[in-house]
């Protein structure tokens, strides 16, 4: 498994979640929406620090993670959050 944070993506973390260096952004497994990797569930974004964590990478001083009580979700894949300039949003591949 590897997660990977693309720059735009993480220049929209800054903006719109307010993250600084020093910071940590968790991805978890929530029921509902829509996935292409687990039928009825997404993942969500919360600013938190983690407890403990299954899978992380660390980039421009942010920590990047999804606790090892959500890695399930990923089914062993990897995820890569990208920004949208369309949307003005991130999304997950």
């Amino acid at each position: 498994m590897k997660l990977t944070i693309d720059p735009a993506a993480i220049q929209w973390f800054r903006k719109e979640m307010d993250i600084k260096k020093g910071d940590a952004v968790r991805f978890f497994a929530r029921m509902g929406g829509c996935s292409t990797v687990q039928s009825g569930f997404s993942l969500g974004v919360a600013k938190e620090q983690p407890k403990e964590i299954g899978i992380s990478t660390e980039q421009d001083g942010i920590t990047f993670f999804i606790e090892k009580e959500d890695v399930w979700y990923l089914d062993d894949s990897e995820l890569t959050v990208t920004y949208n300039v369309e949307r003005d949003e991130i999304e997950f591949h």
